[in-house]
């Protein structure tokens, strides 16, 4: 099947994991991060802070064009209430692995699709569960002598070497990568942006 798309697609988002995750759609898109301060605002729910994340990424790109489909997304790790966003070191990469080790945890991903001109604006937050094993120190030490957590929220990737953390996942596995591709796409096919045909060889 081929992806058909009625307008340019944006991905207002810098992160491999969407993009790999877009192209596993069959779609095509150009990348536009837009580069904004990730921070938490007063009492908002997880919910809530990945939803306004991922229209404060979407709406500035939309405004700078109004004719595509601009998609952004926000994922966050939360465990027992805490929001943990991305490790900036070694220390704080440690601290998150021992806090996650032998738990279950939360992933949200907030996700915006809009279309400017044709006054689209759709936001969706999908929660997914992920338990983790106990993790030796041994493994801690190595997993943040890796590049790997370091841009990732929780500091484990679902797609790379943290995957052996994992025992179980309830809900969508491409959310705890960073995009719950399925709702996605039905948002897209729903709005008429994106329908699929066949193709012939």
């Amino acid at each position: 099947m081929e992806a058909l798309l009625q307008r340019p697609l944006i991905l207002a988002s810098a992160s491999p994991r969407r993009a790999e995750l877009l192209k596993f759609a069959g779609l095509d898109f150009t990348i536009i991060p837009s580069h904004i301060r990730e921070m938490a605002e007063g009492a908002e729910s997880p919910q809530d802070h990945v939803l306004r994340l991922s229209r404060e990424k979407a709406l500035p790109v939309s405004d700078r064009h109004p004719d595509a489909c601009i998609l952004g997304a926000d994922t966050i790790v939360v465990i027992e209430g805490e929001l943990l966003g991305k490790p900036v070191d070694g220390p704080t990469a440690k601290q998150m692995l021992k806090k996650l080790s032998g738990r279950v945890h939360e992933v949200y991903t907030g996700f915006t699709v809009t279309t400017k001109t044709a006054q689209i604006l759709v936001s969706q937050a999908v929660r997914s569960l992920v338990a983790f094993r106990q993790i030796p120190d041994d493994e801690i030490a190595w997993y943040i002598s890796t590049a790997e957590p370091y841009d990732k929220a929780g500091g484990y990737a679902v797609q790379g070497s943290g995957a052996f953390f994992i025992k179980e996942i309830h809900g969508s596995y491409t959310n705890v990568m960073g995009l719950p591709l399925c709702e996605v796409v039905d948002v897209l096919r729903e709005q008429n942006i994106l329908t699929y045909s066949p193709i012939y060889r």
